[in-house]
């Protein structure tokens, strides 16, 4: 393995002209909001049945579960700010440094830092699709979830303001097809450096993404790493913020 200085980093990401980050959990729990998978995640503590959550089928028959989870999670992320790695990609985005973000969070908090090039793997409740008339909505947010669901039923359960039919938020469930993998892996492919930032790199097909480059990856999360050590590959066990809070400074001078 190829330990990385936040200097070492910051000289990376100043030579880089068409770098690409590939984010997860991670980089969201520093802001509050909880992992699923982690030590003290949603599926490990079982607060949630994921399959009874998050799998389509079960969805379609009994969507109160899912959206038990999602008055919980709207209510808990509502006033959450983004982290200062979130902000640190917005910058390097508006600079011209950095092509886009791929991302495994469905919390919108890339798009609240400023970041407009997005690619939301498993989607995120910022747009919802009738599964009756196929009605979509955009641009909704937090609030908007919690005033739908507090003027439905008990269990919350939002209908389609159209036809009234079951509405599903753009996320991608267990049984779903994960959203533009083909242009992640194209993006990754064209980049000349990757970061990986709060990835366990657990969950396909995400973690195949690093696979599709050889140029420099640095990979920076706290816990073990699902990706072998290779050549151009740097593994940093630290926390995301204060890495890049000195990786930024370097990048600054």
């Amino acid at each position: 393995m190829h330990p990385l200085e936040p200097v070492a980093c910051a000289e990376l990401i100043r030579n880089s002209k068409s770098m690409v980050a590939l984010t997860g959990a991670g980089i969201s729990t520093a802001a509050g909001i909880p992992d699923f998978r982690g030590p003290k995640g949603l599926y490990v503590t079982r607060r949630y049945d994921p399959e009874l959550v998050f799998e389509i089928d079960n969805f379609q028959r009994a969507p109160q579960y899912f959206y038990e989870f999602t008055s919980d999670f709207a209510t808990a992320v509502r006033d959450v700010a983004p982290t200062f790695t979130h902000r640190f990609l917005a910058q390097q985005e508006q600079a011209g440094q950095l092509e886009g973000v791929i991302t495994q969070n469905i919390d919108i908090l890339h798009q609240m830092a400023g970041s407009r090039n997005v690619l939301e793997l498993h989607g995120s409740y910022r747009s919802a699709t009738c599964q009756s008339c196929r009605t979509r909505l955009h641009e909704l947010d937090y609030p908007w979830w919690i005033d739908a669901m507090a003027g439905s039923s008990h269990p919350p359960v939002v209908h389609c303001p159209s036809c009234d039919g079951l509405l599903k938020p753009d996320i991608v469930f267990f049984g779903e097809a994960v959203n533009g993998f083909g242009r992640a892996e194209a993006m990754v492919a064209a980049c000349d450096l990757l970061l990986v930032l709060g990835s366990s790199l657990n969950v396909t097909p995400a973690s195949l993404l690093p696979y599709s480059t050889s140029a420099p990856t640095v990979i920076v999360n706290r816990g073990s790493v699902m990706l072998p050590p290779a050549p151009n590959r740097y593994f940093v066990d630290e926390d995301l913020d204060d890495y890049f809070t000195k990786v930024a400074d370097h990048v600054r001078r």
